[in-house]
């Protein structure tokens, strides 16, 4: 079909596309450069907060090491960044909202709005779920494994590097309900079709836990726990807005 368009509207259409998207990367830097600005104030009392489960379990008087000469100053510093990326995240999924939701039908919106809500606030959940109930227990059972005759000196960039991934990988893992009621929502695949898998699903979910956790099985095992029951609570949010359509329709 013959686009009707006249080539000179097309391409302000473009720019003007453009435009907006630059705009909302503008608005999403700065909004993240002024996070990143009244937290890196604040660097010190962060480092503290982040390495507290670890120093609570090492004997009295312990302390974080520095390998490097820059690492007391930059280590702080990059967790400022990342703890302000963290923050500035629903403002920058919101502005990418903006720029998304004016090619959305109505009922797209009604699903959507939901969807970008609730994925805010699951990967918040899993970060505080790794920070407050995981990352103790694991830190528990990295510093009792070794030799009585091994004294424990963690280097603070490879901790914060530890701790990072750790909050990532379970804040992604509790996205898994998200993931899964928008294969569903878009028929790419139906929700018998991914009950019919669910065996295969889980094995897949503990095999993944295996790479993504700390090499124990008690880190794995608290991981792919999680994501199994993810997966049921975004097959069972699927079943019940397809059935709801079904009914409408």
């Amino acid at each position: 079909m013959p686009d009707t368009q006249p080539p000179e509207d097309n391409e302000q259409s473009f720019f003007s596309h453009l435009s907006e998207l630059r705009t909302r990367v503008i608005r999403s830097t700065v909004a993240l450069l002024l996070v990143f600005g009244l937290l890196v104030w604040h660097a010190d009392q962060l480092f503290d907060v982040l390495s507290h489960p670890l120093l609570a379990l090492l004997p009295e008087g312990s302390h974080l090491v520095a390998t490097d000469l820059t690492s007391p100053f930059m280590a702080p510093i990059r967790l400022s960044f990342l703890v302000a990326l963290f923050v500035a995240m629903p403002y920058i999924l919101f502005q990418l909202w903006g720029f998304v939701a004016p090619a959305l039908y109505r009922h797209e919106k009604r699903i959507a709005i939901p969807l970008l809500i609730s994925s805010v606030l699951l990967f918040y959940t899993g970060v505080a779920f790794a920070y407050f109930l995981i990352l103790p227990s694991v830190l528990h059972f990295f510093t009792h494994i070794g030799p009585d005759h091994v004294q424990l000196m963690t280097d603070i960039n490879h901790y914060i590097n530890f701790a990072m991934k750790f909050f990532l990988v379970f804040g992604l893992a509790f996205e898994i309900p998200v993931a899964t009621f928008l294969l569903i929502w878009t028929n790419l695949v139906s929700a018998d079709s991914l009950a019919s898998k669910r065996r295969y699903i889980i094995v897949g979910n503990f095999f993944a836990a295996m790479f993504l956790a700390p090499p124990d099985a008690f880190s794995m095992l608290m991981l792919a726990v999680p994501m199994c029951l993810m997966f049921e609570a975004g097959l069972l949010a699927g079943r019940l807005v397809k059935n709801q359509a079904e009914k409408r329709a």
